[in-house]
């Protein structure tokens, strides 16, 4: 049997600015910034009447929402993640619940958040998107 998945990524770059809390992490626990690249991967494995899994024209204003929540922004003082440490891992995982709580009906079955802090480190989330 044969399965076909899928996916549509789109991307956005943003700066902001965290400290990390709850361990002894050098400059780390300082303010710094970060520049971030977001990519959001939506997966499933049907497409529409017009071929599509999802309209871009329709997720890309809900995710330059969510980069504009965040852009410029210091992460410890948001309250989706005061009191927590706001490493990579934890940032993907808010980014995901947000944009996936916010997707237009259709075909989407799980998402991907894969960020980005730097050329060379990232972190990622998938969730898979309960649709009625």
């Amino acid at each position: 049997m044969t399965i076909t998945t899928y996916t549509v990524g789109i991307l956005r770059d943003f700066v902001a600015q965290h400290r990390l809390i709850g361990g002894d992490w050098g400059k780390e626990n300082d303010r710094h910034s970060h520049h971030y690249r977001l990519e959001a991967i939506f997966e499933g494995d049907r497409l529409d009447q017009h071929g599509y899994l999802l309209d871009i024209a329709e997720v890309e204003p809900r995710i330059d929402r969510l980069v504009e929540r965040y852009r410029d922004q210091m992460l410890n003082e948001l309250p989706e993640l005061a009191d927590q440490n706001p490493a990579l891992e934890r940032f993907a995982a808010v980014l995901a619940q947000r944009l996936g709580d916010d997707l237009p009906a259709g075909h989407v079955q799980a998402l991907t958040i894969k960020l980005w802090e730097n050329d060379h480190a990232f972190a990622t989330c998938r969730r898979t998107i309960a649709r009625s």
